[in-house]
């Protein structure tokens, strides 16, 4: 990752099972929707996640993932982290020392923080208190054994014992060797910041950092282990991990530690919101900062509908940029061949939900009312399960009625609805499909080539098209989108062009 306040895209490769972490093991709250997988996939999130992510620090970069699939139902997140961004950016100073901070955060080991707030630890064994008991004799032993010399045959009887019970606990440690020390050093990150003038309000979060920091203390082995480990060599590691088995260090702090961390999840959780808070609305400041323009989401809409200006697709270079309003009405794309109207589709989909969530559009003016965002576009057979792609497509739209109950607004993103049957049926179930959804409340974005559903859909949906333009025997695309219903196909243009002749009785006609 770049340490530099201002990041740039970041290169290399991106582990989603572990960014994505934090995502899956966090509960469902009320008052969010989730972007499902489907439309994580549709919309090519995962790249625009690529392209959007600034941050300096693993939790943060979980943290920007959970907060791109989680929607909110009002704009109390999106004022907090517009916030942060404003106060970041008319002070480059306190930017610096926040960015050098969670740069300390920047490693794999700290993917695992949550599962310190999240989740079930492990138990404690039953015979717990004899590990507590033999680590005491041990010790005592050992002091002893300077004045009684004779005390080492008890020390000497007790270690296999010892080395057993420690290498029996090794499995257990290693599951917290990641994610104690990197919880650790998120605290110190967080004690720094929180003296910034923006926290300076911030009094539970300050108490939750004074609990932690007391709590850590007896955990500091593990830090102090992770540092050691990098600095000695293998002779003294040796001497360490004798020592270690002999009085049963590791399991005694592990479990003490672990009751430790049971009663504090609250409070890890807090500092973890609030650090990767900070490095999420950084993110933010340094995504707004690469882009020819950006727009915040205005959702104080007069009318139930949509309007953006210039808006453009974040992945496409150099992309062509639209406009479109739509007042009560849902929108029927009808297109060429590689006209672009699937990806704008896309792109009506990347912003609303870019939009919702880090209050960041790629338009100079975008506008909708909060809405759930869902999606039927990318479509395959399912060879394994034996479904067919007609089967696929019915099994994906009827859970897209199912889910979108009426009174609760939906966006609804569409591509040539049924192209697995035949034109006649598809055209029939496609009409009652989009009408359903429409006057369900649901504001829809179809793309299609079936011209038709144009002329039955003209009451519930504005027409739009794209179209291409031929000169001097080539053909052109604009990328623009024109009001109305196409009127012109390219198909048979296209095979023209590229000398496509095949005669009929090539497949044994007359």
């Amino acid at each position: 990752m770049e340490k530099d306040t201002k990041s740039k895209i970041k290169t290399g490769s991106f582990n989603f099972s572990q960014i994505g972490r934090y995502f899956l093991m966090a509960p469902e709250e009320d008052g969010f929707w989730r972007v499902s997988d489907r439309t994580f996939s549709d919309l090519d999130l995962e790249d625009v996640f690529k392209f959007v992510d600034r941050t300096h620090s693993s939790i943060g970069q979980q943290y920007l993932y959970y907060i791109l699939r989680t929607i909110p139902r009002e704009r109390a997140r999106a004022h907090a982290l517009e916030n942060t961004v404003d106060f970041f950016q008319k002070n480059p100073a306190f930017r610096q020392i926040a960015a050098d901070g969670l740069s300390r955060l920047d490693k794999r080991d700290a993917y695992y923080i949550s599962s310190l707030f999240h989740g079930e630890h492990i138990k404690e064994p039953k015979w717990l208190l004899l590990i507590k008991i033999l680590s005491g004799v041990s010790l005592v032993a050992a002091v002893l054994s300077f004045f009684f010399p004779k005390v080492l045959i008890l020390l000497l009887l007790l270690f296999p014992i010892n080395m057993g019970i420690h290498y029996w606990n090794k499995n257990n440690l290693y599951q917290y060797s990641s994610s104690i020390p990197q919880m650790l050093t998120m605290i110190g990150i967080a004690r720094k910041l929180v003296i910034i003038p923006e926290f300076a309000g911030l009094k539970d979060l300050k108490k939750s950092i004074d609990v932690l920091r007391n709590a850590g203390r007896k955990m500091g082995i593990f830090k102090m282990e992770a540092r050691l480990q990098s600095e000695i060599g293998q002779v003294v590691d040796y001497l360490l991990e004798l020592v270690k088995a002999l009085f049963l260090v590791e399991p005694v702090l592990l479990f003490s530690s672990l009751r430790t961390l049971k009663t504090k999840r609250q409070d890890i959780r807090n500092v973890f919101h609030f650090v990767a808070e900070a490095d999420v609305a950084l993110s933010v400041l340094a995504l707004r900062e690469s882009l020819p323009h950006y727009c915040r989401m205005d959702t104080d809409l007069q009318t139930e509908g949509i309007s953006a200006k210039e808006m453009y697709h974040p992945l496409i270079w150099d992309s062509v940029s639209n406009d479109i309003t739509l007042k009560g009405k849902s929108a029927l794309l009808t297109g060429s061949n590689m006209s672009g109207k699937t990806t704008f589709v896309r792109t009506v989909g990347i912003n609303a939900i870019l939009g919702q969530t880090i209050n960041t559009c790629f338009a100079k003016g975008f506008a909708m009312p909060l809405m759930n965002v869902r999606s039927a576009i990318r479509m395959t057979d399912d060879l394994l399960d034996g479904k067919s792609y007609y089967l696929e497509e019915v099994m994906t739209i009827k859970s897209l009625v199912d889910e979108n109950p009426a009174g609760d607004r939906s966006l609804i993103l569409l591509d040539e609805l049924f192209k697995g049957t035949n034109s006649v049926e598809r055209i029939a179930i496609a009409k009652s499909v989009l009408s359903y959804l429409a006057k369900q409340g649901s504001l829809v974005f179809v793309a299609t080539h079936d011209r038709e559903l144009a002329d039955y859909l003209s009451d519930t949906y504005e027409l739009y098209h794209f179209t291409e333009v031929i000169e001097d025997e080539t053909i052109y695309f604009d990328y623009k989108i024109k009001p109305g219903k196409l009127v012109t196909t390219n198909a048979i243009r296209i095979l023209d062009l590229n000398k496509f002749r095949i005669k009929l009785n090539s497949w044994g006609g007359d």
